[in-house]
């Protein structure tokens, strides 16, 4: 333990600039790399779905629905009891788990057993998220928690863009099924070197939780204004980012561009400002204040979907990129604060939280990319703009009541 704490700072946890800091770092880069390729890599494949099983565009979303539905629901339960076995054990099984599953998913006969082994992803890599979030802020000194968190957040960037592209770019060559694969060996070798980078636990495991006794944790936490506002706000966010993501290939290979479905699948490059904006987010939230950085990411954000309604393809590109620079920036600091919010309430648990903040996040994922769906095939694109953009002014709506709520000590 003498080593492991000479890797760290004075306050005992990972400092800037440590090594122990920077194997956390890119260790969890890794996770989310992982994580995020194995969920969003069939989102640049939806098209060709729609068209293997015939099924419409907002029934083939049910692919990636189902990842994250299963994933919220499953995500409290499972990463709060499954704290107390050990973050770095959980993390490592949940992973090789989603990747088995992740090679068992090109084998699908029919789009019912696809979306039947997506969900099991789901739950498979419900503890991951929250723990690693939950992990960062145990293990890393509070004053450098905003730039960690950016990186983690920054390889969840990565993830999703990487699954989007490399799916897509080998199903136009060789079939989904291929991409698929592609992308469940992927993620298989990011769990091995996940595990190699990580360093021992600083910080201890919290006592065993059992389901019975998440009860009144759970409750401290939605008694907060402020932890609800964020809540609300990842809810609104990823509901919105998603449903641009979901759709935008959908257009972009219909009248007026008829791109091909490998070109299309390049918009996905956008995800490579989220990987930078996420921890420059982080920094900028710790050093300018999170209010600011998370209305203003917001606004950015709802600047891009206008930005995008034009039938002209740099208008598209650049609102695309906009909506990904807005959402990473105010998730970035959201998913931040929520651990270190509840770090200090009254009977509050950075792990907890953070369920309760995937559990948002990943429903708006689920609910609002499918309700997205049925506004892009009824109205179009101007229906996603105007849907995307009442998500968005929700999610500013909260972040400026977050500015009247009274922060709890040393937060």
């Amino acid at each position: 333990m003498s080593s492991v704490r000479s890797s760290a700072g004075e306050t005992g946890l990972h400092e800037r600039g440590t090594p122990g800091y920077r194997r956390l770092g890119l260790a969890l880069w890794c996770a989310g790399l992982a994580t995020f390729v194995l969920v969003y890599c069939v989102q640049g494949l939806l098209p060709a779905l729609a068209v293997q099983f015939r099924v419409s565009s907002s029934t083939a979303s049910l692919v990636l629905s189902a990842t994250t539905c299963t994933l919220a629901l499953a995500v409290v339960p499972l990463s709060s009891v499954a704290e107390a076995w050990g973050r770095a054990r959980v993390m490592t099984l949940a992973l090789a788990a989603a990747a088995v599953l992740g090679l068992l998913a090109p084998l699908s006969p029919t789009f019912a057993v696809l979306v039947g082994v997506r969900a099991l992803q789901g739950v498979a890599l419900a503890p991951l998220p929250a723990l690693a979030m939950s992990h960062v802020t145990r293990e890393v000194s509070p004053r450098w928690l905003g730039g960690a968190m950016g990186m983690l957040i920054a390889g969840n960037a990565l993830g999703g863009l990487s699954g989007r592209l490399i799916a897509g770019l080998v199903a136009d060559l060789g079939g989904w099924r291929v991409g698929l694969a592609v992308v469940g060996v992927l993620s298989l070798a990011c769990t091995v070197v996940f595990r190699l980078l990580l360093p021992p636990t600083l910080a201890a495991d919290p006592p065993r939780v059992r389901l019975r006794e998440l009860g009144a944790p759970l409750r401290a936490h939605l008694a907060d204004p402020g932890l609800r506002c964020l809540l609300g706000v990842g809810f609104l966010l990823m509901g919105a980012f998603v449903t641009v993501y979901n759709y935008l290939g959908f257009r972009l290979i219909s009248p007026p561009f008829h791109l091909p479905a490998a070109l299309a699948g390049l918009i996905f490059i956008a995800y490579l400002a989220g990987t930078w904006v996420s921890t420059a987010a982080g920094r900028l939230g710790d050093r300018l204040g999170r209010r600011r950085i998370l209305w203003a990411g917001t606004l950015v954000a709802v600047v891009g979907a206008w930005v995008s309604e034009p039938g002209w393809l740099p208008s598209v590109l650049l609102g695309l990129v906009l909506v990904t620079v807005g959402f990473f920036a105010a998730h970035s600091v959201a998913s931040g604060w929520v651990g270190r919010r509840a770090s200090v309430l009254p009977g509050g648990s950075p792990g907890q939280a953070s369920s309760l903040y995937l559990l948002a996040y990943y429903l708006g994922s689920s609910i609002g990319g499918s309700l997205g769906g049925v506004a892009y095939d009824h109205a179009g694109w101007q229906g996603v703009v105007v849907y995307v953009t009442a998500l968005l002014l929700g999610a500013i709506a909260l972040a400026l009541t977050l500015c009247r709520i009274p922060a709890p000590k040393h937060t």
